[in-house]
């Protein structure tokens, strides 16, 4: 009988670990059609009008290819360097130059009003939709619905399902124009539907916040993300910087101080012997700021400000953050 009872219940265990193993979606009972019911009646509760919900719900399916590409994201194998050559090319510095000076009127207009280096907000947009131009050719709503119905992250995506619902609400947009990444990134500042709910801004005056099409708007709602999150006007973000070859700032033992986030101020870096990225001293300032190692120990080394800190807040990546910042440098 205990041999009995053993094999029992290693069949029961193995059975509920085949159970967590599975996709929530695949285990629901819900259809997506009352799943979808339910999330309509919680829409209603929360504000939002039955005509939106008309028009943003009616007829919706999941979208398989969103929910491949949630689950077989690819691996982050680029190094550093190939990734920096990838995001900042020649190509793309040329053409954050050119549309700097197209827009300089306006973007200099807005940088006064928020307190941003225009060039930062041109940066951003060059690597995030190359200038607007690659903004992703998802419907919004479906793609939210289909992450949101599919339970990996259910939570997250239905919370973002109901912010970008709020947004056709409000007249931003419409839902069939609604365009975005498989994720819910949406326009020329890919602002998921909750950052646009925070941070989008319209600056023509024309009632929408028009992240989409609009430059004054794109621009501003940049502008205002990066101020709302500690943004200041009266530094950079950073700069590439020289190590030398003994003592605590040396490369062999600067990964410490990268990994651990030690922040010092420019004079002290500079009595540790660290210079600039061209042999020379580091400006005098009492400015705190840490080191980046993107690339390890045998990489390239960088001195970060607060601003720095500001960029991760839009994406929490070094690599993205440095690519930025070298961007906008090439507008200085």
């Amino acid at each position: 009988m205990k041999t009995l009872y053993s094999t029992a219940s290693l069949f029961i265990g193995a059975l509920l670990l085949i159970g967590l193993a599975m996709p929530q979606a695949a285990m629901a009972e819900q259809s997506f059609d009352d799943w979808l019911k339910d999330l309509r009646l919680e829409a209603l509760d929360k504000g939002i009008s039955t005509a939106t919900l008309d028009e943003a719900l009616t007829g919706i399916k999941p979208i398989p290819r969103v929910i491949e590409l949630d689950r077989k994201q690819p691996e982050f194998t680029l190094t550093f360097q190939e990734y920096l050559d990838r995001v900042v090319p020649v190509s793309r510095q040329k053409r954050a130059k050119a549309r700097f000076e197209t827009h300089q009127e306006l973007l200099r207009e807005i940088g006064d009003k928020y307190g941003v280096q225009p060039r930062f907000v041109v940066a951003l947009w060059g690597i995030e939709t190359d200038f607007g131009r690659v903004t992703g050719g998802f419907d919004v709503i479906p793609a939210l619905a289909s992450l949101a119905y599919d339970g990996r992250r259910s939570k997250f995506f239905r919370k973002e399902l109901f912010h970008a619902l709020q947004i056709i609400d409000e007249g931003h947009i419409a839902a069939k124009d609604m365009k975005g990444s498989w994720a819910g990134a949406m326009g020329q500042s890919q602002f998921m539907p909750s950052s646009f709910n925070r941070y989008a801004q319209d600056y023509d005056g024309d009632g929408r916040q028009d992240i989409w099409t609009t430059q004054a708007d794109v621009f501003a709602s940049a502008s205002n993300y990066l101020k709302r999150v500690g943004w200041r006007n009266d530094m950079t973000w950073g700069r590439k910087v020289t190590l030398p070859q003994s003592g605590e700032a040396s490369p062999d033992n600067a990964m410490a101080l990268h990994d651990a986030k030690t922040w010092k101020g420019l004079n002290t870096w500079a009595e540790l012997g660290v210079k600039t990225e061209d042999g020379q001293e580091l400006p005098s300032r009492n400015l705190e700021a840490r080191l980046v190692m993107p690339g390890g120990a045998e990489g390239p080394a960088y001195l970060v400000y607060k601003n720095y800190e500001a960029i991760l807040k839009w994406n929490r990546s070094n690599y993205f953050a440095i690519a930025v910042g070298t961007l906008s440098d090439t507008m200085r």
